[in-house]
């Protein structure tokens, strides 16, 4: 059987939900979901295989497209860049109950110049929470951005319209093999991964001045014992106030992410979890070159 497979590049303002579609398209959870915007720091790979059909789709939850501040968010730049021009596909996400913005516009010429001249589709997400005199003037803005081929109407959470948006995916992707064994749904080592789900606690149960300043590293996961798994992680905040508000009075905030936590990591796993966590101060973590090297963000 002739097997097409590729890259799928998905760019959007931040808070679109890129990452729920690529967990919708891929069927299983590759990428944390937050309300909070900038959730998504590294390029996360979703893979879905279709053996029947023999297609292969790697979806790259990139960060969202935004102006460098820092350097943190300066990498987070380059690797959209980078990851676009490596890519056969680019997808646009854009909120359909916001509409078309300059921030999207900003988004296409991006997309544009850094993938040259990809076949770009661009999903309008959230139908569901738009009526059809709101959605119809937004689809029509959506295809006269730069670059735009064809938009689709979708909603990640419930699922309507993502049959035909991957189908015209496959189609898009060049005949190639498999670029990952068929059985895997992400790239993404499972500390980080275990990482990343705490992450997602934090950024849905703290303050604003939280989101972007903490960070969540795995320091070790022991094998079952007795049915019982020990991860013990570190959470990063670069202040001694953050570390305060994370930790809550008396404790109860860090005890209530370690409780929410710990639930998302038995599920990830498939058995009972015990969390150690311990909050430290990373003074100005997110301007260290060498820190970011090693937390992988390129």
């Amino acid at each position: 059987m002739t097997t097409r497979a590729g890259f799928i590049g998905l760019a959007g303002r931040p808070n679109v939900g890129k990452s729920t579609l690529v967990n919708a398209i891929v069927g299983s959870r590759v990428a944390i979901v937050s309300g909070r915007p900038q959730t998504t720091r590294r390029a996360i790979r979703g893979i879905r295989t279709d053996l029947e059909a023999g297609t292969q789709l790697v979806l790259v939850d990139l960060p969202g497209v935004q102006r460098p501040r820092d350097v943190l968010t300066e990498r987070m730049q380059k690797r959209v860049e980078r990851e676009l021009a490596d890519s056969d596909v680019a997808l646009i996400v854009i909120n359909g109950e916001e509409g078309v913005g300059p921030g999207d516009r900003f988004i296409a010429r991006v997309l544009t110049e850094a993938g040259g001249r990809l076949p770009t589709l661009c999903a309008v997400n959230k139908v569901d929470r738009t009526g059809p005199n709101e959605l119809v003037p937004v689809l029509a803005e959506a295809a006269e951005l730069e670059g735009v081929d064809e938009v689709f109407p979708i909603s990640a959470r419930s699922g309507d319209g993502l049959d035909s948006l991957v189908a015209r995916l496959a189609e898009l992707v060049p005949e190639s093999p498999y670029l990952y064994p068929p059985e895997e749904s992400s790239d993404q080592s499972s500390e980080l991964m275990l990482a990343e789900l705490i992450r997602e606690q934090i950024l849905n149960r703290t303050r604003q001045e939280i989101p972007h300043s903490v960070e969540v590293v795995v320091k070790s996961v022991e094998p079952p014992e007795d049915g019982l798994v020990i991860v013990s992680a570190e959470v990063w905040a670069e202040t001694e106030s953050q570390k305060g508000i994370l930790i809550g009075r008396g404790g109860a905030k860090i005890a209530e992410i370690g409780t929410a936590a710990r639930r998302s990591l038995e599920a990830e796993l498939g058995s009972k979890v015990h969390l150690d966590l311990q909050v430290r101060v990373r003074d100005r973590w997110r301007r260290d070159e060498g820190l970011l090297d090693r937390l992988g963000i390129e």
